[in-house]
């Protein structure tokens, strides 16, 4: 990467129940998990939720540069019911971290390697699903970096 993309960028995957997130290191070559946020659904239209509030909060505290955020898109390669979902969520959090850029990428898939992973470690069951989410926000910043490296070479 080059010097100027340097940075800390967080990895997002959206759920309807949970937010995983994911961190990098500074020079864009390892993602690794950070926390699983729990979605806030009882916030009124004009408060904001507090896994958004959470997650404008780590952008902070690890000075991140950019957002990462996994958009599902279906294996049409349409943007169905959970896309429509991540792109609400997207908007809302582009408020609340600007001037901190949202990106959006391709995840198709994220949650199932993710899961396949922690199964194949011997992660299994309710100690899956605490961290599944914070795995896929891993499987989708990681491939994101590799993209850009390659975009760069």
């Amino acid at each position: 990467m080059s010097e100027s993309s340097r940075g800390v960028r967080l990895g997002v995957d959206v759920g309807q129940v949970r937010v995983g997130v994911a961190r990098s290191d500074p020079h864009g070559i390892l993602a690794t998990p950070l926390v699983t946020l729990a979605r806030d659904l009882t916030a009124g239209p004009d408060a904001v939720p507090s896994d958004l509030a959470q997650l404008a909060q780590l952008v902070v505290e690890h000075e991140a540069v950019e957002v990462v955020v996994g958009l599902p898109v279906n294996l049409a390669g349409r943007h169905g019911p959970a896309a429509q979902h991540v792109l609400a969520y997207v908007s809302r959090l582009t408020e609340v971290i600007a001037p901190v850029p949202v990106t959006l990428t391709d995840e198709r898939m994220s949650t199932v390697v993710a899961s396949r992973r922690l199964a194949e470690r011997g992660v299994r069951g309710k100690r899956q699903r605490a961290v599944v989410d914070q795995a896929a926000a891993v499987e989708i910043l990681q491939s994101w970096l590799e993209a850009q490296r390659r975009r760069t070479e």
